[in-house]
Order: structure tokens, then C-alpha cells, then sequence
């Protein structure tokens, strides 16, 4: 590590999130419309033309839309759930937080031992790509904008690659400018963020940003795993052990 590297509580979240987003942006190159729309397995979610969507709560402005299945909360989430609790949240507060019912909070907050796995859709690349750009969109609106449009209306989805790139790296090099900028006193706002899915308004902001690059970080990941199996799709042997 260089004698430059910064050491302070931002210094340390920027040079993640930079070093992050070099290593996807070398892993994205050549991304074409096929591999950005394939489909590996059945039941996959994706973007796909209005009228065509097959979850519930699919959304977008325009001509494609995002899949987006009914509300739960996630076993790989109870203990998020139980967190919010001790801090205080109140039944109702974490229910409107995560759009489920009372009922169903109370209910991981009476779970005890380990949850079954989450039987979890296969996301394409385009999903992915498609659902950080929303959330970095969204998250910029509600801390650096002007807080009043839903973030699932800021952007336009679409089934072009080299199109649907351009427009994130975009949206990415606003938000780690304006990042960039943060206070100390700020990163320790609780509210600095108003996002309206998720925690943001109950959490110090240094918190919302750390969420934010696990975030990227674990998508961007995904994505990688998805290109290596797209290019490897014709190559493996089925008698190979």
C-alpha cells in the first residue's frame, strides 16, 4: 500500500468502491446483447417488454420492464430483521420497511435455528446490471437530488448492452462525485439518505454507503460468474468428471 493510500473512514469506502468498479469495468468489456439477455436456466428473471414480464411487481418508464416478484423478507435476511428490532424499530416500521404484513415480521422474529435456503430466481446480466442502475439512481435522487421521483421511474431499461453501459457508468461517475464530496458530519446523519426502499432514513449515512458498495461489489461478482459460464456454455464435456 502506497504512503498516499487514506486511511480516514470515507478515504477507506472510496478506494473500495474504486477498486471495484475497475474490476468490473475490465470484466464487462465486450458485453454483447445475447450474453446480456441469456437465459441459463428456467424461471429466470430479466428485463423484458411490458405486457411480457412474469413476476408481479415487474416496473419501468418505458417499453422494458424489470421482473420483480411479490414482497417477503429472505431467510439470508432474518437477521437483518431481528438487528432492526433491537435498535428499536417497531413491528409496523420494519413491515413498511421491507412491504410485508405485520404478521409476517412477527413471525421471523419468532423464527428460531437456521431458515431453509431461500429458493431464490436466477437473475440474467441484464437484471443485474439493470437493478444496480436503479438503486445507485434512486439513491443519488433521494441523498443528492431533490428527493421526490420514485426511483423506479429514473431509468429507462434497455435490451441493448452497449447502451444499457453507457447510461450506468454515468449514472456510477455522478454518484462517486457527489460521494466524494461527504462530511464527516454528514457520514454521521442518521437521514442524510432519504432512499425510500430499504433503511436509509433510520441509518447513519457512513452506514447506507458501506450497503452500497456490498451492493455493487456482490452484483458485479454475479455478473462475472454469469460471463465465464456464457463463454464456457458450448466447451464443457459431459463425461468429464
Amino acid at each position: 500500500m502506497g504512503t498516499s493510500a487514506r486511511t480516514g473512514r470515507l478515504g477507506l469506502l472510496l478506494d473500495q468502491f474504486d477498486q471495484a468498479r475497475e474490476m468490473a469495468q475490465v470484466r464487462l468489456e465486450g458485453l454483447g446483447d445475447e450474453e446480456f439477455l441469456w437465459e441459463p436456466v428456467a424461471d429466470c428473471w430479466s428485463l423484458r417488454r411490458r405486457g411480457e414480464a412474469v413476476t408481479p411487481r415487474a416496473f419501468g418508464p418505458g417499453e422494458w420492464v424489470l421482473d420483480k416478484g411479490a414482497p417477503d423478507i429472505p431467510a439470508s435476511e432474518y437477521a437483518e430483521v431481528a438487528r432492526q428490532a433491537a435498535a428499536g424499530m417497531t413491528v409496523e416500521k420494519i413491515a413498511e420497511d421491507w412491504s410485508v404484513s405485520v404478521e409476517r415480521v412477527q413471525e421471523v422474529l419468532a423464527h428460531t435455528g437456521q431458515p431453509e435456503p431461500d429458493k431464490v430466481p436466477v437473475t440474467t446480466i441484464a437484471w443485474r446490471l439493470a437493478h444496480l442502475h436503479f438503486d445507485f439512481a434512486g439513491r443519488w435522487e433521494w441523498t443528492f437530488g431533490e428527493r421526490r421521483q420514485d426511483p423506479k421511474t429514473l431509468v429507462d431499461f434497455t435490451p441493448s448492452a452497449g447502451l444499457a453501459l453507457e447510461r450506468f457508468w454515468e449514472v456510477i461517475d455522478r454518484w462517486r462525485t457527489s460521494v466524494g464530496a461527504v462530511t464527516e458530519e454528514q457520514l454521521d446523519t442518521v437521514g442524510f439518505s432519504q432512499y425510500p426502499y430499504g433503511s436509509d432514513p433510520d441509518d447513519p449515512y457512513i452506514s447506507v454507503l458501506a450497503g452500497a458498495n456490498l451492493e455493487f461489489i456482490h452484483h458485479m461478482a454475479e455478473i462475472a460468474v454469469l460471463r465465464d459460464l456464457w463463454r464456457a456454455r458450448f466447451t464443457g464435456r459431459p463425461d468429464a468428471e
